[in-house]
């Protein structure tokens, strides 16, 4: 039996305004090479500055991550040719990165603990586009010099699974303590992974470095493929080889992308243009009092406090701005668990956008006020649902929208029994059935009743009402 090892590297773009070692604007989507200057491009004389919000956010990442942070760390050169990268080599922390030694849990099946060896600052690269019809290669340096940080697992993944579930994981706490935009397919956030495989009790495989995975999916597929490729080259005795690989998600299987005799001589060395690094207690301090709830302490206190179901709180929590919203919901009265169910289902068939609660079709006022005039028996469930789009398209309260609408909800048992009476009547064969023993017809009509009030009484009275007419005790 093969046992596999899985590490991973994340690379994270931080959400500054500015690049991490010049004034350049650090703008996803503005036209190509127009946030570039001569510190982008490394010409001669051109001096790096290090971005003081760059290492905050980096501090806060490291934090929620449980790291030990250096109070002294330094940068270094990273040295290798690429079209997209003008001045010939990277700045990074290789020799003394800034955090170490950190953790986060995952739940597949359990809990375990994925152990982090470290996190480093660095900057991005360009970007290349191949257009092979005509055959050239465009280069966009606006990336370069972006911020980034790279997450670096200890090899403690051992399933596909895991290892999206790890990433599903890293990526949460990165949106929520706000470094990230957490966007796998802008790039912004970079998915390498490692793996191998060996026989318990045996030395470890011959590591297989697997590039840019930008989904959970193309992860566990690459993953997936590469245990089995591996192992059935150790079954016919062959060995691994100490390749990079690229995924290709058409023909679902990994290709060479380099070889061990292929590799870059990186040639790290420190940075000369930089200083060592030097974080003061204070500022770790600082970073760790603005740090967030958890989205798993969040999770877990939808369900204790709220009610809510595990699925519907992991739901919830999976968006910082879509659990404020909730959140902001209840607080102005709304029910929780049918806040929940409500903004689960009928608000996210209305909302549209990358992100619909940052800025929502309607306010969590508004979504309230309609839900606790459900609540409250002033409109039915079908009446609210009526009611939800033009309170978004209108910007108009559900309370507004009932005054000016004149709804009025048919709530005398008088009126309910009439209005019963009237519909039943004409369904007289549907009736006569019924009563001789198709039982299964009383769904039909007490949905016609309700489609008759266009869902202006409650549920439940028209389902009594129904019931006692067909029993001959209204007639």
């Amino acid at each position: 039996m093969w046992k596999t090892v899985i590490g991973l590297e994340i690379h994270a773009q931080l959400l500054t305004s500015t690049k991490l070692f010049c004034s350049c604007p650090a703008n996803y989507g503005d036209s190509p090479n127009s946030n570039v200057c001569p510190v982008c491009f490394g010409l001669p004389g051109a001096l790096p500055v290090l971005n003081g919000e760059a290492v905050r956010q980096a501090l806060r990442a490291a934090l929620l991550l449980n790291c030990r942070i250096n109070r002294t760390s330094s940068f270094d050169r990273k040295n290798y040719f690429y079209p997209d990268l003008s001045k010939g080599y990277q700045i990074t922390q290789f020799f003394h990165p800034y955090a170490e030694n950190g953790y986060m849990e995952i739940e597949v099946g359990g809990t375990r603990r994925i152990g982090i060896t470290r996190i480093h600052i660095e900057e991005d690269a360009g970007k290349s586009f191949h257009d092979e019809e005509r055959g050239e290669t465009l280069v966009d340096f606006n990336r370069c010099g972006t911020p980034l940080i790279e997450i670096v697992s200890e090899p403690d993944l051992e399933t596909p699974e895991e290892a999206a579930e790890y990433l599903r994981r890293l990526r949460e706490l990165l949106v929520y303590a706000g470094v990230n935009d957490g966007n796998l397919e802008e790039g912004s956030l970079r998915c390498d992974a490692n793996i191998s495989l060996h026989r318990e009790g045996e030395p470890l495989g011959t590591r297989v470095e697997i590039k840019n995975l930008n989904s959970y999916r193309f992860l566990q597929r690459a993953l997936r493929y590469e245990q089995e490729r591996q192992a059935e080259l150790l079954e016919r005795g062959e060995e691994v080889g100490r390749e990079t690989r690229l995924f290709d998600v058409k023909s679902n299987r990994t290709m060479v992308m380099r070889t061990k005799e292929q590799l870059l001589d990186y040639r790290y060395f420190p940075e000369p243009d930089l200083g060592i690094l030097r974080i003061e207690e204070e500022e770790i301090r600082l970073a760790g009092s603005t740090l967030p709830e958890t989205p798993a302490l969040k999770r877990e206190r939808y369900v204790r406090e709220y009610h809510l179901s595990a699925d519907d709180a992991k739901i919830l929590v999976s968006s910082p701005s879509q659990a404020a919203f909730y959140e902001e919901t209840v607080k102005l009265g709304a029910p929780p668990v049918k806040a929940a169910h409500w903004l689960l289902t009928e608000l996210l068939q209305h909302a549209s956008g990358s992100d619909p609660f940052l800025t929502p079709p309607l306010t969590p006022k508004a979504f309230a006020d309609l839900l606790v005039s459900l609540e409250k028996g002033r409109i039915t469930a079908p009446m609210a649902k009526d009611l939800l789009p033009e309170m978004i398209e209108k910007g108009l309260s559900a309370t507004e929208l009932i005054a000016k609408k004149g709804i009025a909800l048919v709530d005398s048992p008088e009126a309910v029994k009439a209005m019963v009476k009237g519909v039943l009547e004409g369904l007289r064969p549907e009736v006569e059935r019924y009563r001789a023993g198709e039982t299964k017809l009383l769904g039909f009509l007490i949905g016609e009743v309700m489609k008759s009030c266009k869902g202006a009484a409650q549920p439940k009275t028209v389902n009594q009402t129904v019931r006692e007419f067909l029993e001959g005790k209204e007639e």
